[in-house]
């Protein structure tokens, strides 16, 4: 088959944890050619199709540094591949958003992309816990100052984060002192002109807050416990979070069945859900990661399930 990912630059991967790579490298393991693109190389043009301008076809050399080379650089129309696998890391900014509608038009022209770009616009990786509130924590979205005063002095304990963060990007704490709280709301909330969500602390982060994968509504049975370290109480790997894998508990595996063929129904071939304790906190649906740390520590072949439901969803779309 002809996959075509849509990512950040190639020469930006750290191939030994990168999932992207992780799953080029699986893919052309099996025969299959490796083309690439970055979301500004997507156009449209009234009377033809949506094409990658500049994609590369490339050749991985099994070397950590220089990890691939070129075949040849050539303009793709997405249609003529066999599957367009969308990785562009977060955040879902407005080019973001863009993006997915050139996606979509290159689907009514014939393409079959991964993850469906209409479920990318409407399952926001924070917003779309609010579908499933029986798996959430106590949260609030807002803009509002006095709500969130309201549910700090409810709550005692609170988490408070940006929509459009990745990695722990803007993630604040608040005890029961209420210490920053203004400030904090008004650095995140931009004087109220931007929405934020705010959640209860919960304790259990000091186990690690689990990553786990949802392929083709199907759940990987080993999660990565991403355990903050030292006085950070963030565990987001890109943080210093120290990544643990570990097989999925009973409640992470509940929320998982119940969410996943919901959402694999949808288009969304490959999900994130985070989860604290047993409280799911986020669902990830532009570019899941920790598929090289899980297949490492336990030899469970994510890469390989993951190609397998490609594979298969190719075929049928």
């Amino acid at each position: 088959m002809k996959l075509l990912f849509v990512a950040d630059p190639l020469e930006s991967f750290k191939t030994y944890k990168d999932t992207t790579f992780s799953m080029m490298r699986e893919a052309a393991r099996r025969g299959h050619q490796i083309w690439a693109c970055e979301p500004q190389d997507l156009v449209w043009r009234q009377g033809s199709r949506v094409v990658a301008r500049a994609a590369r076809a490339i050749t991985l050399t099994g070397e950590a540094e220089a990890w691939f080379t070129v075949a040849t650089t050539a303009e793709l129309a997405l249609a003529d591949a066999d599957a367009v696998i969308m990785r562009k890391d977060p955040p879902f900014d407005s080019e973001y958003f863009y993006a997915t509608h050139l996606l979509g038009q290159a689907e009514r022209e014939g393409a079959r992309v991964f993850n469906k770009p209409s479920a990318l616009r409407d399952h926001p990786e924070k917003l779309a816990l609010l579908e499933f509130p029986q798996f959430c924590p106590p949260t609030l979205v807002t803009r509002n100052e006095a709500a969130v005063r309201a549910f700090h002095a409810e709550h005692g304990d609170i988490i408070l984060k940006p929509l459009d963060g990745m990695g722990g990007m803007g993630i604040f704490r608040v005890g029961p002192d209420g210490l920053n709280l203004g400030a904090i709301v008004e650095t995140l909330n931009k004087g109220g002109a931007e929405t934020i969500m705010v959640q209860r602390y919960l304790p259990e982060i000091k186990a690690g807050d689990k990553r786990v994968l949802v392929i083709g509504g199907e759940v990987v049975p080993f999660c990565l416990a991403r355990i903050p370290q030292g006085s950070e109480i963030r565990g987001n790997l890109a943080v210093g979070g120290k990544g643990v894998a570990q097989p999925i508990s009973p409640r992470d595996r509940e929320i998982a069945e119940a969410l996943g063929p919901l959402l694999a129904a949808r288009g969304l071939l490959l999900v994130g859900l985070d989860v604290i304790g047993d409280c799911l906190t986020e669902i990830n649906v532009t570019s899941p990661t920790c598929f090289q740390e899980i297949t490492d520590q336990t030899g469970f072949d994510v890469p390989k399930m993951f190609i397998d439901a490609l594979e298969r969803a190719a075929l049928q779309a």
